[in-house]
């Protein structure tokens, strides 16, 4: 299908993402008067919308459910004059439009131009790449807990990963399940203090130390998981009748890797005002390389990268203070 461009269709930003960072961006953006365009992705899912609670986002001390934020920031962007669409962005090239400097945006068979391009697409979960996994996506394999999760009541699931996710979902899980394995490749969990307690003291969970998932098996469902003990080299079989894996993520940065610098792991390196290394283009959230990804660093990179987009194209048009 040949790829329409969209009629008066230059913006002064385009945001790639519907994520909470690419939202707080619409949100500064649109606030500040720029004319401004978010294309949410059709095959990816933003991490926050699949998160049963979020209990230390500041201000929301009871907690929230990632879906109910994700839509609140929507509702509050909108507010500002933010624009949306869907699509999956294929591709960001260079372009000159009138005397300006800009980008074309290839998305959901469209085209749209502008000024300035934030890249807030986020990242999706990491496999195992075990013998299994993919064959048993949708039969028992699963990543996300709030989705999967009410399917295993008083039975027995795997969680693999040691994480804050990993073990806020084995957690959760226990709500409906009657015993939750965790498998940590380590002696120890890499989550926070208080998550570790909680899960240390729930008497539904249980903790495979020092092992590795070798294959996830079954007949026409996930019925166990084949361990191997890293210590000792041996290996066992868990009865399980559904493994959920949050081993880390991967970016969701392909579309830009042939046009701005990425680190090893697919990460896009920004400095600290979001800038890429081309100008105009900028990027927060989970699909940049730094240290910590949460709900709010999300939305703290989105704001700067809108702000740092509007000092941009103002130099741009030449209204610069």
């Amino acid at each position: 299908m040949a790829v329409e461009l969209v009629s008066n269709s230059l913006y002064d930003v385009v945001i790639i993402g519907g994520g909470p960072a690419g939202l707080t961006a619409g949100m500064y953006a649109a606030r500040a008067s720029l004319r401004t365009l978010a294309i949410a992705g059709e095959s990816t899912v933003s991490q926050v919308t699949v998160t049963d609670h979020i209990e230390n986002y500041p201000g929301i001390p009871e907690g929230v459910n990632g879906f109910d934020l994700a839509e609140r920031l929507k509702t509050q962007a909108l507010r500002f004059g933010l624009q949306t669409a869907s699509g999956d962005v294929t591709a960001v090239v260079k372009k000159r439009w009138g005397d300006r400097d800009g980008f074309e945006i290839a998305a959901g068979g469209m085209r749209y131009g502008a000024l300035a391009v934030i890249i807030a697409t986020g990242a999706n979960w990491r496999r195992l790449g075990v013998p299994g996994e993919e064959r048993f996506i949708g039969k028992g394999v699963s990543f996300c807990a709030t989705c999967d999760g009410p399917f295993y009541k008083d039975r027995e699931v795997a969680v693999v990963g040691g994480g804050d996710t990993a073990i806020q979902e084995a957690i959760y899980l226990t709500r409906f399940a009657k015993k939750v394995t965790v498998i940590h490749r380590r002696d120890r969990l890499r989550a926070t203090a208080i998550l570790q307690q909680r899960a240390l003291a729930n008497e539904r969970i249980a903790f495979a130390w020092n092992s590795v998932v070798e294959s996830i098996d079954g007949l026409d469902l996930v019925q166990w998981v084949r361990l191997k003990d890293l210590k000792t080299g041996a290996t066992r079989e868990l009865a399980a009748d559904g493994v959920f894996i949050f081993v880390g993520l991967t970016p969701n940065t392909e579309a830009f890797r042939e046009l701005i610098a990425v680190d090893r792991g697919g990460y896009v390196i920004a400095d600290a005002n979001m800038l890429s290394s081309v100008p105009g283009i900028f990027a927060c959230g989970d699909c940049i390389a730094k240290r910590l990804r949460q709900v709010v660093t999300a939305c703290g990179d989105g704001a700067t990268a809108a702000f740092s987009a509007q000092l941009y194209i103002e130099e741009l048009k030449g209204e610069a203070y």
